[in-house]
């Protein structure tokens, strides 16, 4: 996504409209010179990138527009290591060391840095150069980080993505949200849900997979302190939405004047027929965590006839909907719902529980972490369902399999 000061928009009364790029070839042409730009400085420094990507801007008036495709591309495709023979920190200690014995570093700098690389050669049993520790000596700074890997996208995705980051960057100061996701596909709400789940956002949910649902969230600028984390996680959403075939967003916003520092409101409306924004999401379903992706990995080595099913109908509750984490299906016909819970914030643990209470169902099993402080959380004990596992560090599939058997 693009930092605050690389968004672009303009207001319309109280509308605010996100810049958007068109698929022609002049921004085509655009995008081709800043991702050839990093294939060519592969195997450069960061500052090397930079200064040439400030030779593409010139005295160019879209120098805002190539700087935020090189953000994208700098955060989303490319990888900068620090390169060096050891820690930067640790190596600068042992040259200044050295040079406090042999006397002022300007003069006996030829000889201090040969005897750091004979010492470093015989300590890391291969062979270290002079250029190797006058590189590395100074690697952990920003500007002398290494391009070492670089994902070259298509000049018409870098577009698509920019387009989308204009629009995310709208969440940043969202006082709230209302998300009309008309009757779909349950796929497609359950792919949402998830995501709203794996941000960790704040949703009231209305409605029914046959009529479609209501969320109504949270924005950043509503709390009680502005979260840029949250407004970040607000925004992620944005490419799961795209997934969904027919909806409507309204947000209400709350932007600071530039020039009197006054807060302005504002509003922003997107509806699914008149956008052509493109998700860079994929259309499966995420794990929500390691522990589900853990448990998964499990499972799948476990010998057994119960099958494991992350597709989970839809539970609906007053004010929400839970989606437990997974379906275990016998072939005999008996079937368990399994949510997993690992997550230590009080206000979660409460709302999860509630959920559980309130949930229609009683073929839900339960597995908590034991480094959950449920007492702090208000969660009483003998609210909790008959089918409860205890977990350390990670959910094993033998666990779960002794509940299904006994």
């Amino acid at each position: 996504m693009l930092k605050s000061d690389l968004l672009i928009y303009k207001r319309n009364g109280e509308t605010i409209i996100p810049k958007k790029l068109g698929i022609d070839n002049r921004n085509l042409a655009i995008a081709t010179e800043i991702i050839d730009c990093f294939q060519d400085c592969l195997g450069q420094t960061q500052g090397e990138l930079d200064r040439r990507l400030l030779e593409l801007e010139g005295d160019s008036p879209d120098y805002r527009l190539k700087r935020g495709l090189a953000h994208i591309l700098r955060n989303s495709f490319a990888t900068f290591e620090v390169i060096s023979p050891l820690e930067p920190l640790i190596l600068r200690q042992q040259v200044f060391a050295e040079a406090a014995k042999t006397g002022a570093l300007p003069d006996y700098r030829s000889d201090t840095l040969e005897s750091i690389a004979r010492s470093l050669s015989d300590e890391l049993k291969h062979p270290v150069s002079r250029q190797e520790i006058e590189t590395g000596l100074y690697a952990d700074l920003l500007e002398n980080r290494i391009l070492t890997q670089f994902e070259p996208p298509l000049a018409e995705s870098l577009l698509h993505r920019y387009n989308l980051s204009q629009v995310q960057g709208v969440f940043y100061r969202a006082s709230s949200v209302v998300i009309n996701a008309h009757r779909n596909d349950p796929g497609e709400y359950k792919l949402l849900f998830r995501y709203i789940k794996l941000f960790q956002l704040m949703a009231y949910i209305e409605g029914d997979a046959d009529t479609g649902f209501t969320l109504t969230m949270d924005g950043p600028a509503s709390l009680f302190k502005a979260s840029t984390r949250y407004g970040l996680a607000l925004a992620k959403m944005i490419p799961a939405l795209l997934h969904v075939t027919k909806w409507s967003l309204q947000a209400k916003l709350q932007n600071r004047d530039q020039y009197s520092g006054n807060t302005k409101t504002g509003k922003f409306i997107l509806t699914s027929d008149r956008c052509d924004l493109v998700s860079h999401y994929p259309p499966g379903k995420p794990y929500d965590s390691m522990l589900e992706a853990s448990f998964a990995k499990s499972w799948a080595k476990a010998k057994t006839e119960w099958r494991l099913e992350r597709e989970v109908d839809l539970i609906p509750l007053p004010g929400s909907v839970m989606i437990p984490d997974f379906r275990l299906v016998h072939p005999d016909g008996r079937e368990y719902l399994l949510e997993i819970v690992g997550y230590w914030r009080p206000e979660y643990l409460q709302k999860k529980f509630y959920q559980v209470r309130n949930g229609d169902t009683d073929n839900l099993i339960l597995a908590v972490s034991e480094r959950l402080n449920l007492d702090k959380a208000g969660v009483k004990f003998t609210d909790l369902p008959n089918k409860l596992i205890w977990f350390k560090n990670k959910l094993n599939s033998k666990a779960v399999l002794e509940i299904l058997d006994s």
